[in-house]
Order: C-alpha cells, then sequence, then structure tokens
C-alpha cells in the first residue's frame, strides 16, 4: 500500500512537471517562426523618417519660381519670409540628410502655407524612393538645410531625387534654395568635399590641386540662372574668398569652363534672393560678392604648385554688396550686372590674393 501510494505519487509530479515543461517550450517562438520573421523583416521596403506641420493633404497653388541662397548661421528671417511667400499658400517642403524638423515650426508660423514637411534622405535608396520625390515633386517651394554637401551629392546625385529638384526648378518654376551646404550644391559647378576635409583657402592656394580640393560641375543641380557658377558660403567668417577663387580657377581649366566662370560667396547671416526673372537683392546683416572671371584663365595652375592668376592686376572681377532688412542693391543673374554695392578687382601671385 505504500508502495502504491508511492509509486502514484511519483507519476503525479512527473506529469505535472512534463505539463510545465511543455507549456514553457511552447511560449517560445519556434526556429522556423523567428527565420520567418527575420526574412519578413529583411523584405521590409526601406522609408525615409518625414517631420509633417500643418495639412498632409496635398494642395495645389500658383508658386512662384526663383532662387534662394543663404550663407549659413543664422538664419535671415527677411529672406526665409520672401520664400515661403513664393510658394503661395502650398506645401513647403525641406530637404536635408541629418537632423530633425528643426525647420517645420519656424517656418509654418512665419507665413501661411498649408504644411511644411522636413524629409530626412540619408542613402541613395530613400533618394530613389517614390515616397520622397513625389512629395518633393508637389512642393510649392523647396528648402535644403545645412549639413555636410558631400552627403547630398554622395546620396542625391543621379537619383530620382536629384531629377525631382531639377524638376521644382525647370519644369514646375517653384523658388528653389538652401544655406550653407544647401547653397554650396546650388551652383552648376560645386564643391563637394568628398574627401572628409574641409579645405582652407591656404591649402587651396597652395595647391590647387591638393586632395581636398574636390569639385564637380554640370551633372548634379541645374539652374539656368547658376550656369558657369559656383558657390560659397561662411565667406568672410571662415576666410573662404581664397579657396573660391582656386575653385574658379581649376573650373576654367579642367572643366569646360574655359570662356568665362562665375562665383557667389555670401556671408554668414547673409541670403541673396533671385526671382524668376533673374534679379536678385541682398537681405541680412553682412555681404554677398559676385566674381567673375575677365579674360583668360590662370598663368600658374597644376599639381603641387601655389596659384598666380594675374591677367595684369585684373584677373576677376568682384561686386560686393551689403544686404539690409529689406533686401538691398540689384544683381541680374541672366547679364551679371550690379548696383547698390561696390566692384574692384581680384587677382592672385604665388598663392597670394590682392
Amino acid at each position: 500500500m505504500n508502495i502504491r501510494f508511492f509509486t502514484l505519487a511519483v507519476t503525479a509530479i512527473l506529469f505535472a512537471a512534463c505539463t510545465k515543461i511543455k507549456t514553457s517550450t511552447d511560449s517560445v517562438p519556434s526556429i522556423s517562426d523567428q527565420t520567418s520573421k527575420n526574412i519578413a523583416a529583411a523584405k521590409a521596403p526601406p522609408s525615409a523618417v518625414t517631420y509633417l506641420t500643418g495639412d498632409g493633404a496635398d494642395v495645389t497653388t500658383t508658386p512662384v519660381g526663383g532662387l534662394i541662397l543663404m550663407g549659413g548661421g543664422t538664419d535671415v528671417d527677411a529672406a526665409i519670409q520672401w520664400f515661403l511667400q513664393r510658394a503661395n499658400g502650398g506645401d513647403v517642403v525641406v530637404i536635408r540628410a541629418t537632423g530633425a524638423d528643426g525647420y517645420n515650426t519656424y517656418m509654418y508660423n512665419m507665413v501661411p502655407v498649408n504644411s511644411v514637411e522636413t524629409i530626412i534622405i540619408d542613402s541613395r535608396t530613400k533618394a530613389a524612393l517614390t515616397s520622397v520625390t513625389d512629395k518633393i515633386r508637389n512642393a510649392e517651394a523647396l528648402f535644403i538645410a545645412g549639413g555636410d554637401q558631400w552627403d547630398y551629392v554622395n546620396y542625391w546625385k543621379d537619383t530620382p531625387t536629384e531629377d525631382a529638384i531639377n524638376y521644382l526648378i525647370n519644369t514646375k518654376h517653384v523658388t528653389v534654395g538652401g544655406t550653407s551646404a544647401g547653397l554650396a550644391i546650388m551652383g552648376s559647378g560645386y564643391y563637394s568635399a568628398s574627401s572628409g576635409k574641409s579645405v582652407t583657402s591656404a591649402e587651396a592656394m597652395g595647391n590647387p590641386y591638393s586632395r581636398n580640393v574636390n569639385l564637380g560641375a554640370n551633372d548634379f543641380v541645374a539652374s539656368s540662372f547658376l550656369a558657369n557658377t559656383i558657390t560659397d558660403s561662411h565667406y568672410t567668417q571662415r576666410d573662404r574668398q581664397c579657396r573660391h577663387v582656386t575653385f574658379m580657377a581649376r573650373l576654367m581649366k579642367d572643366f569646360g569652363y574655359s570662356t568665362s566662370v562665375k562665383g557667389i560667396g555670401i556671408d554668414e547671416q547673409t541670403a541673396v534672393c533671385i526671382d524668376q526673372n533673374g534679379i536678385g537683392k541682398v537681405f541680412g546683416i553682412n555681404n554677398a560678392y559676385f566674381m567673375r572671371s575677365t579674360s583668360l584663365g590662370a598663368e600658374t595652375c597644376i599639381s603641387g604648385t601655389s596659384l598666380t592668376w594675374n591677367r595684369s592686376g585684373m584677373a576677376v572681377s568682384t561686386y560686393r554688396i551689403a544686404g539690409s532688412s529689406i533686401g538691398n542693391g540689384s544683381f541680374n543673374a541672366t547679364n551679371w550686372t550690379f548696383s547698390g554695392g561696390a566692384s574692384y578687382y581680384n587677382y592672385v601671385n604665388s598663392g597670394t590674393l590682392f
């Protein structure tokens, strides 16, 4: 009797233990289930991070074309207001490769628009997404934020995002532009910064073919107002005029700008706003510089040797316009004429700018 009772007790304990183990095992996904989930995750389509302020429904208005070119640092409120008004109440899109929604509330509260949406495009895969390019193409104004222009060249060039930007400029005729790195890619010629190190003026003039002088031309953003033109930002604050002149000399020698090259350098807290007719004004508290080669290219522009671009002391014709809160001076991008500023010549002897 005791043996039978003992046997029954042991059997009950073993049954309970087996039942508990089974229940515990059932709560863990099988290897095949987990593999299926991993495969499903791998097949999930990529998506871009977006931030929306305002109405998510697309509206159609009649935008006005133009360009906003901002030199970096604190944004110029008057220039941003000019930019937003040209959307005529439509949808404003901000694109960038890093950062978040810093422009959304600022822009949305400045001028009545239907929405402001920021899109983070940080890979070539995302730059090819229809969900991204449709938003850009539907915009009534497009702003390219600051950051690293190599990200923009690396991720966006030769992708549907590039096509969408150029569609806005040349077909839909909306106002497009940006600040700092966003400005750097707007000209037909551009400094890509692909080496990962921003080239200084001393390095560029000391050796125009330094590994950090990374240029491209005629293969990215395309605006007729900035043909044969290279832009630069943070201009006097980071002593960039010398490197800018070097970029111009290289474009003349190596990139087909053999008869003429132009440059627009813009200080921080300053912006050049160009309307649909190519007429520009300078907003902000500092200066914008408009440069153009006067005749031939540099006398000495070779690897390992300091730049010399003299041409009788008149290598580059420069026009400086100071900014104001209401827009100062006049710049005609169609024929490169000016008023309201000061003109002078720049030239370079053995790596020194005069």
